[in-house]
């Protein structure tokens, strides 16, 4: 039997009615836009979800103060979330913690509340600690196996895993290879 997670705790800005109306001044909007990304990667990261569709998200407690009656509106939930696929480089704040899915459209946006490079350490240092080097395993076994079933990344998205994949190959610490849902994954 397992237990419920205990609900989201929000943080206080969420109980202020301004968080929901974008702020004219520049600082006080780049610290709104901060307040939101911090929001949102804590609320997918409590749910473990890797990605939003705009019209679900835009009803739930997420982008919806029920007890306030405040709601940010899509456009600018779209603004949050471009915001946060932004990187410092794009003259953005973002952190490149956001990545839309469906291109020009923005209905669906991959959120990384732990980038690429994050999990490929975390995932590295499990394959270490657990003695997996040279050993095959199936991407499959890595986000459902039984093997994996307390750490974080257990039921993560295949796409946001292979992502996490590439950069151990790219490091030079890991092949993958096969295709079509049938990858497989042997670390060095």
């Amino acid at each position: 039997m397992t237990t419920a997670p205990p609900p989201f705790q929000f943080p206080p800005t969420y109980s202020f009615p301004p968080f929901f109306t974008p702020q004219p001044n520049s600082a006080t909007r780049t610290s709104q836009l901060q307040k939101w990304s911090a929001l949102i990667q804590s609320w997918c990261r409590h749910h473990r979800t890797y990605r939003l569709t705009l019209s679900e998200a835009i009803e739930s407690p997420l982008f919806y103060n029920a007890a306030l009656r405040k709601r940010l509106s899509m456009k600018d939930a779209r603004d949050v979330l471009d915001w946060m696929a932004k990187g410092e480089e794009d003259g953005g704040g973002g952190g490149q913690r956001a990545e839309w899915l469906d291109g020009s459209t923005k209905t669906v946006a991959r959120i990384w509340w732990k980038r690429p490079e994050e999990w490929a350490g975390i995932v590295a240092d499990w394959v270490e600690n657990t003695g997996q080097k040279n050993v095959v395993l199936t991407v499959y076994e890595l986000v459902e196996g039984e093997g994996t079933l307390s750490q974080e990344w257990h039921g993560m998205d295949t796409d946001v895993m292979l992502k996490c994949l590439n950069v151990l190959v790219k490091r030079g610490k890991a092949q993958v290879f096969g295709g079509e849902g049938q990858e497989g994954v042997k670390f060095f």
